[in-house]
């Protein structure tokens, strides 16, 4: 073996050339000819101490002449070719054949290049040069390959989603962790199965078509080129628990046909309890929505318990105080009637047990304290909206909100202004329900009137107030409602007062009702 002067050790990246030729001159001819130029240069004589040579020492690149004895050069190339240790060593033919058909049976064996002899030197160095390029770039190709490969598996281990690789009869050539743990086979196991008689392997869901369909798409990819993404479909787990998952397939194409399919899956299994916790969010919010509706009705029975307590009381104690009267008349008179004193007692008890019901009732309903907070308006009236939406459906009616997204927020009793709101919209709606206006809806608007109060409109196309409206609508027991107690819009009075706000209405121009109430900005 010769190394040339100036070449470097293999391990510090010299490329090396293995020299083959059993006539010494043309050996002494190359090394001449490639010394000096850095590689590491190898000689062999004869085919069979070539092939040791390489196996042992990997040359980037063979020289080999045919016209040897023992062995010749298409014998040692095809050798060379044949081992998975040397088949990536290239290989230049040297030799004094110029037949063309010698030519073409050296590249057929495997050769990357054939160089005649005589042959002049720069030739020699051009083609081992541009080989050696060759190499360089397979090499750093291969490396650059061999990174993708460890990110891609960095990335399939990393995900939580399941990544499972088809080849084009449905098994499973690749496969991540996360897949590995959903599923519950390990990688080895899964490996080479075929994915979907896999997952219909267990005798509970193979007996129904219905467990089928939900893994026909991955067929359709493989046999039809289709990629689907599905939301709410079942894979099983080893032990034959289905869990619910949500996933894609997608073809894998090579040369314009289907190759295979990756499958991506997610367990959607928190997600659909999250769904479950969400839908009962929703069954406790009518039943909020009725309790607060109970709540409006106790409220209205406190301004009517009022309104009876001041109407009912005068009368009720001119009653018992003229009951007191007569009774001291008949003392002075002289008159013995015990049945008449008698009748007089219970008329006088029986106002004053009046008297306590009403007081009773009063106290009942009483409204309880404000409880104040700073709140945003809009997110006040668009939650009032949710619960006027259902009315308008049922009346087939809409609520336009005309929100003014810059306001400050407000200082009031949340479920109180929604009580408000909600009775304004509701009222609203009741007087378009019968109207060829209906189809117009509603509209909720919001305005900052100025530094100190946000202003809520609540505007409707419907039949408009009487001529009387004005001194009365506020009034307890007024109504313009045929089956109406007049007492809503007294109730809803009296709360905007207590906020330290003013509730108006007015005629629209072109026909229905503005109703106006104003609630104090947040410090």
């Amino acid at each position: 073996m010769y190394q040339g002067k100036n070449s470097a050790a293999i391990a510090d990246g010299t490329e090396c050339i293995l020299l083959v030729d059993d006539n010494p001159t043309n050996l002494q001819v190359l090394l001449q000819t490639l010394n000096g130029r850095g590689y590491k240069l190898l000689i062999a004589k004869n085919g069979e101490s070539a092939l040791r040579i390489a196996k042992k020492s990997q040359p980037a690149l063979v020289l080999l002449d045919i016209m040897m004895p023992d062995m010749d050069g298409y014998e040692v190339c095809k050798h060379l070719k044949g081992n998975r240790e040397t088949s990536g060593i290239a290989v230049i033919f040297l030799s004094a054949l110029d037949d063309p058909k010698d030519k073409v049976r050296g590249l057929e064996t495997g050769a990357v290049d054939y160089i005649s002899k005589p042959f002049h030197a720069e030739e020699v160095i051009a083609r081992v040069e541009t080989q050696l390029k060759i190499h360089q770039l397979e090499k750093a190709l291969s490396a650059r390959n061999r990174q993708l490969e460890a990110d891609k598996a960095r990335i399939l281990e990393s995900m939580n989603e399941g990544i499972i690789g088809l080849d084009s009869r449905g098994n499973v050539a690749f496969v991540n962790p996360a897949a590995s743990v959903m599923l519950g086979w390990s990688v080895d196991e899964l490996a080479g199965t075929n994915f979907i008689s896999l997952m219909l392997s267990d005798a509970e869901a193979i007996r129904s078509e219905r467990h089928v369909s939900h893994l026909k798409p991955i067929q359709d990819t493989l046999n039809n080129c289709l990629s689907q993404t599905l939301e709410d479909e079942i894979f099983w787990r080893r032990n034959g628990e289905s869990f619910p998952v949500s996933y894609s397939t997608t073809p894998i194409m090579e040369n314009e046909s289907v190759n295979g399919a990756v499958v991506v899956f997610r367990d959607i299994s928190e997600k659909k309890k999250q769904e479950a916790v969400l839908k009962a969010l929703r069954d406790e919010l009518e039943v909020q929505k009725e309790k607060f509706t109970h709540a409006s009705r106790l409220s209205t029975m406190g301004e009517m318990a009022a309104g009876f307590a001041h109407e009912v009381n005068q009368p009720l104690t001119a009653i018992s105080n003229y009951s007191q009267v007569v009774r001291r008349m008949l003392g002075r008179l002289d008159v013995d009637c015990p049945e008449l004193n008698d009748a007089i007692e219970k008329i006088n008890v029986q106002a004053r047990r009046a008297g306590e019901i009403i007081a009773r009732i009063r106290s009942f309903v009483k409204k309880p304290d404000h409880v104040v907070g700073h709140v945003n308006p809009n997110k006040l009236i668009k939650d009032t909206y949710k619960l006027a939406e259902v009315d308008a459906r049922h009346n087939n009616m809409v609520i336009h909100l005309d929100l003014d997204e810059t306001l400050p927020e407000v200082k009031v009793d949340p479920i109180q202004i929604q009580q408000v709101a909600l009775n304004l919209m509701r009222n609203g709606m009741e007087a378009m329900r019968d109207m060829d206006t209906r189809d117009i809806g509603i509209v909720v608007k919001t305005c900052q009137l100025d530094e100190n109060f946000v202003q809520v409109s609540v505007i409707d196309r419907g039949y408009g107030l009487a001529a009387d409206a004005e001194e009365k609508l506020f009034t307890p027991f007024y109504t313009t409602k045929s089956d109406g107690m007049g007492i809503g819009l007294t109730v809803c009075h009296s709360i905007i007062q207590s906020h330290g706000g003013r509730m108006s209405f007015k005629r629209h121009p072109e026909g229905g009702t503005i109703f106006e109430f104003t609630m104090p900005v947040a410090a």
